[in-house]
């Protein structure tokens, strides 16, 4: 029901989720261009105001709120910075989905998941490139 995009760029992870049905959806991004950008975009694509927030910032800085599921489509070493803030806003049993890993770094975010209490759901890898998927498990 409720969506985090962290590092959301264009917007775009949070107009997937909120056409496939999110019923709030939310991103942050540190580059508050790339939020004006998100803003538009959401808005282009007709996605209500009431549905969406983005930021800019870090995690912590803003957010008081839980996500079912939380997403983060960038480098390795970011994922692996984040993960224990994003443990702090996913509801239990939520999902996250980490993407822009390197196939050659994907044991490093598998094993912070897994110390962190997710259950590891899925790797994908094509050419060269890794997401990993896994549930919070309290």
């Amino acid at each position: 029901d409720s969506f985090l995009d962290l590092g959301t760029g264009s917007g775009i992870l949070m107009i997937a989720a909120a056409k496939l049905g999110a019923q709030m959806v939310c991103g942050v991004d540190k580059d508050e261009i790339a939020v004006d950008v998100a803003k538009k975009n959401l808005i282009r694509n007709r996605i209500d105001p009431q549905r969406f927030s983005v930021y800019t910032g870090n995690l912590v800085e803003w957010t008081q709120n839980s996500y079912d599921l939380v997403a983060a489509n960038i480098l390795t070493h970011v994922i692996v910075g984040l993960l224990d803030d994003v443990k702090t806003v996913i509801n239990p049993g939520g999902v996250f989905v980490g993407s822009g890993i390197l196939e050659e770094n994907q044991d490093i975010v598998v094993g912070k998941m897994k110390d962190l209490g997710f259950e590891i759901l899925q790797v994908a890898v094509k050419e060269h490139w890794a997401a990993i998927a896994g549930r919070y498990k309290v």
